[in-house]
């Protein structure tokens, strides 16, 4: 398979089910914008970390995924020709946003109160998770963006909420874990 197919050069691609739209479209925003996401993910996944926080990582970048085809599939084009069947491409449900949940739950148990704002930083690692935060909360605006124009499964928006507010405890998490210290937002 040639990874070139020169179908993009006069600056349109297709959606899944074949619709062609310009590159700027929000729907290649959104999924682009988790595209970056996730490798950012991969970029924490490669720092030194415990175990449950690897293969969670690797749980979430496949739900990633999962997230780019559902953004990039209209909702009119989720079913073939016949009308019957469904794309075959796999969807995020409540069970994914209720194991993200489950592992903000976890690590909570562990960290103390939070009492201020943290500002983001202390260790590279810790920083990277704020980075993939804010492009989480990026991603989530511009799905938010594309719902108001098109019918967006309400899933997308859980798991992208979800998932920034995993990334900031995992950030809280690792703080511990490599020993840095968290320092609180003092306003003036």
């Amino acid at each position: 398979m040639k990874i070139y197919t020169k179908t993009g050069d006069k600056g349109q691609t297709s959606l899944f089910g074949g619709t062609r739209v310009p590159k700027y479209h929000n729907r290649i925003e959104a999924y682009g914008t988790t595209d970056e996401l996730n490798s950012f993910i991969g970029l924490i996944r490669d720092q030194k970390i415990d175990k449950n926080t690897f293969e969670t990582l690797i749980k979430i970048q496949n739900n990633i995924f999962t997230l780019g085809a559902m953004l990039a599939t209209p909702k009119d084009k989720e079913k073939l020709k016949n009308g019957k069947d469904r794309l075959n491409i796999p969807i995020i449900t409540q069970i994914d946003i209720h194991s993200l949940e489950n592992e903000i739950d976890k690590m909570n148990e562990s960290l103390p109160t939070m009492t201020n704002f943290i500002l983001p930083g202390g260790h590279a690692t810790v920083s990277y998770c704020h980075i993939a935060r804010c492009i989480c909360r990026r991603a989530e605006r511009i799905v938010v963006s594309v719902s108001e124009s098109e019918e967006i499964d309400p899933n997308i928006l859980g798991y992208l909420n979800r998932l920034s507010d995993y990334l900031f405890v995992l950030a809280r998490k690792l703080t511990i874990d490599n020993q840095a210290i968290e320092i609180a937002w003092k306003p003036r």
